[in-house]
């Protein structure tokens, strides 16, 4: 009897570490990355999309010198509606926010190096035509990446100043945005068998010597 009940406690500590090997798997299971980066930006808004309900297609491209982990460029695209009784632009990624359907869905990438960034852009701006000047802000959700951002998800926030060149918004004009990353990669963690199958191993080995120890009882009893 006494046998028995150390037998079954040993294996429930089996039991228990193949359990515990499994959940270690899924613990800590991605890597967090919060960084910021001042880029160079032009922005090019295209009026002739579809000048029949005012929709637009806004273009920014961004470059910085210092951006941590390669992403020293960007390129945003966007649809576009004009305000002209606020002077506020809005600008979505996806044509539906403005009521237009079947358009493709339009996207900003990171990059410059191994490592890339993509996303969709949800922003305004608003227009001082007497100053010559813009300001804007926004959200871009990550929808995915390359190298160490693989699978990436999370979000970019920004804000921009700009100088107007003209009057005329098809003239491009140039500014200097400042992005805040916040975003989460899983990461490279072992196979839950690959686990299972090492304490598995160890549980056999614990079964083997068990049976011998069973075995040396009886012959000395």
């Amino acid at each position: 009897m006494i046998l028995r009940s150390y037998t079954l406690g040993l294996a429930s500590v089996a039991i228990t570490l193949i359990s515990f090997g499994l959940d270690t798997t899924k613990a800590n299971a991605q890597t967090n990355y919060e960084f910021s980066a001042t880029y160079d930006t032009v922005v090019t808004i295209d009026p002739s999309f579809r000048p029949d309900i005012g929709i637009t297609r806004a273009t920014i491209t961004g470059e910085s010198a210092d951006a941590p982990y390669g992403l020293s460029k960007f390129l945003s695209n966007t649809y576009g509606s004009f305000d002209p009784t606020t002077n506020i632009s809005y600008f979505n990624a996806d044509a539906s926010a403005f009521g237009l359907e079947n358009q493709p869905l339009l996207g900003d990438r990171y990059y410059g190096g191994s490592n890339e960034l993509f996303g969709t852009a949800n922003d305004q701006a608003k227009f001082d035509f007497v100053n010559g000047t813009v300001e804007g802000g926004g959200t871009i959700t990550l929808t995915g990446g390359e190298g160490i951002f693989k699978d990436a998800v999370g979000k970019i926030t920004f804000t921009q100043n700009d100088r107007l060149t003209s009057t005329d918004l098809t003239a491009p004009f140039k500014g200097k945005a400042v992005l805040k990353f916040s975003l989460q990669t899983p990461k490279a963690i072992p196979e839950p068998n690959t686990t299972a199958g090492v304490i598995g191993m160890g549980f056999v080995g614990l079964s083997v010597f068990l049976g011998k120890y069973t075995r040396k009882l009886k012959f000395r009893g």
